[in-house]
């Protein structure tokens, strides 16, 4: 099966649960918000990211031995692979240990932590052991799913979590609905990860029959894979970077400003991030496409998929923004109410964010299936500047200044620093052409936003309401795809190839 059909599978598996997950996150957490409060949906998503901080220790070894993998699947040498597998394993139970000790430790000091809720410990300490166990699963026991992934099986993996995870989300409205209880709510959430920890593993038993799954390994094997050891060091720096960029959010809003805030801010993420998951689910797969592009290693054919990328995401990003920048916080009013919107500052930091997160994937995809790690001294500045003007600007703008330090931070090394990189050490060509055909695409995508925006005031939203809404909604879609789309078309010859590329895979479908 070939890379792009591979692609459309994880992508068909992907968007059939994306639309069901979809709607019933929206409904189940208004439901929890309202059942079980907004204190105790602050502290879950705090306790989360204590536990994102908790993952630095994985230090990167999934992309390093996702980086390996390509090469030995392309050419079915089942030996290589069950050795990386191996080394994988030994070393994702030694991170397991060090995370579930670390974890145990952070727990003595949350009478100190949360000595203001109102909530008792005894959930505090549920809520998070049973985050906590369900982390460690993927340590000890499901560490093999790196090989479905990088061998473009996000389907497998998909089909399974999201099955079970549905499942789980029903089962939690009907016992928050009858009964409000906090302790049914993690209960099932413990089950979850039990439940979709055995079927992971059994599912690649299944299909990776020759794969030894309980192979005892020792620190010997360390030493036959030094260039790994060599990119995990790398990758745990970029880890750092990554998690202070994204991960630290709510940890600052719930130290600087309350933990109901991080509730409020929790609901907006939802939104942008389920609008991230959409695309990155429906082009599941395409990193390990692109990381057996490049072990191909024709160097015309790479650049020219890496601009089909950029001019796709771009467009994909651009729609998303102008239309959510219209319906977001009529979108709020009717999902939970006025007393749950941040602000248009907010709301427009939100989606320059979301816009920078888009755009930056293709070059993350092809820098990683280069293998382009050694710049570890960039994710430590943009940690640094990240964390730094989140603390100073929130002091004058409050939720708004957090988002500021990631735009901030963003804007000089993933739009800066990363192109340059890419190209020099990768593609090893002029950054001229890059900046060409980059701001080909920002004017591009500009342009129609300035368009719309005008042409907006004319489309009236007469009451907030849910059916009103769904047809504004239609309405801004359709003004922005008419006047997008044949701007990006005429502008970028990447989007002209996968227009072309996609409307050639659609006709061989019919």
């Amino acid at each position: 099966m070939s890379r792009v059909s591979h692609a459309i599978k994880n992508m068909k598996f992907s968007m059939f649960f994306y639309a069901v997950f979809l709607v019933l996150q929206f409904v189940s957490r208004k439901l929890f918000l309202n059942n079980l409060g907004d204190e105790f949906m602050g502290l879950s998503g705090t306790l989360r990211s204590f536990l994102s901080f908790l993952n630095l220790a994985e230090l990167g070894i999934g992309a390093a031995v996702g980086f390996s993998l390509y090469k030995p699947i392309f050419n079915k040498e089942h030996g290589r692979i069950n050795e990386l597998i191996s080394l994988f394993g030994h070393l994702y139970k030694k991170i397991g240990l060090i995370i579930l000790i670390g974890g145990l430790v952070l727990s003595f000091f949350f009478p100190l932590i949360f000595d203001s809720l109102d909530s008792s410990l005894v959930v505090v300490y549920y809520t998070y052991y049973t985050f906590l166990f369900g982390m460690c699963l993927n340590f000890f026991f499901n560490y093999h799913i790196i090989l479905l992934q990088a061998d473009q099986k996000d389907y497998v993996v998909t089909s399974t979590t999201q099955s079970l995870n549905l499942i789980k989300i029903i089962i939690q409205c009907v016992v928050v609905y009858y009964y409000q209880s906090v302790y049914g709510w993690i209960t099932l959430e413990l089950i979850f990860y039990i439940a979709n920890s055995y079927f992971l593993r059994s599912k690649v038993k299944h299909i990776y029959s020759w794969l030894t799954i309980n192979q005892k390994t020792t620190n010997s094997i360390l030493k036959t894979n030094p260039e790994i050891i060599k990119k995990v060091k790398q990758i745990s720096v970029h880890k750092l970077g990554a998690f202070v960029t994204g991960g630290t959010d709510q940890i600052l809003i719930f130290a600087f400003i309350s933990v109901e805030s991080v509730a409020f801010f929790g609901n907006y993420q939802l939104v942008f991030n389920r609008l991230i998951q959409l695309v990155n689910t429906a082009f599941a797969g395409t990193a390990a496409g692109i990381g057996n592009l490049v072990a191909e290693n024709n160097k015309e054919n790479i650049k020219k998929v890496f601009w089909e990328m950029m001019a796709l995401r771009f467009y994909i990003g651009g729609v998303a923004v102008i239309v959510l920048y219209f319906i977001t916080e009529p979108f709020i009013i009717v999902w939970l109410g006025d007393k749950y919107l941040l602000g248009d500052y907010v709301l427009l930091l939100f989606l320059i964010n979301m816009f920078i997160m888009q755009i930056r994937i293709p070059v993350d995809h092809f820098k990683d299936a280069y293998g382009l790690y050694q710049d570890v001294w960039a994710p430590v500045i943009q940690s640094i500047i990240n964390l730094g003007m989140s603390i100073i600007l929130l002091h004058y703008f409050d939720l708004a200044g957090i988002l500021m330090g990631t735009t901030i931070a963003f804007s000089i090394v993933i739009l800066i620093w990363r192109p340059y990189f890419l190209y020099k050490y990768g593609f090893k060509s002029p950054m001229m052409h890059y900046w060409k055909e980059f701001m080909v695409l920002v004017i591009a995508s500009v342009i129609p936003f300035i368009i719309c925006n005008q042409i907006q005031e004319y489309i009236i939203l007469e009451q907030i309401s849910f059916f009103s809404l769904v047809y504004y909604s239609v309405k801004i879609l359709a003004l922005v795809l008419i006047v997008y789309t044949p701007i990006i078309y005429i502008s970028s010859i990447g989007f002209r190839n996968v227009s072309k590329r996609l409307l050639g895979l659609i006709k061989l479908k019919i």
